[in-house]
């Protein structure tokens, strides 16, 4: 940017850093949501639930497609696919 540039948008500087602010917070917000982390530690517990006996094999079933489900929407997410 030149000097002139700088000076004729200066007004619009709050702005911008606004705009930036924002965007870091939707890529951290992206981040947390895209995690696999949760999702496996989620299934972790629901395969101990199951062989504890405290769920039954429908509801692990259930619980774990939808699991699946989540996971593979991250990886299409984080391979820049869209499900």
């Amino acid at each position: 940017m030149g000097v002139f540039t700088q000076l004729v948008t200066l007004p619009l500087a709050p702005v911008r850093g606004v705009v930036w602010v924002v965007e870091r917070v939707l890529e951290a917000a992206e981040d947390e949501f895209y995690d696999p982390a949760p999702v496996q530690r989620e299934l972790a517990e629901l395969e101990r639930q199951l062989l504890a006996g405290e769920i039954d094999e429908e509801t692990f079933d259930r619980r774990e497609d939808a699991l699946l489900d989540r996971l593979e929407e991250i990886r299409a997410h984080r391979d820049g696919l869209r499900p």
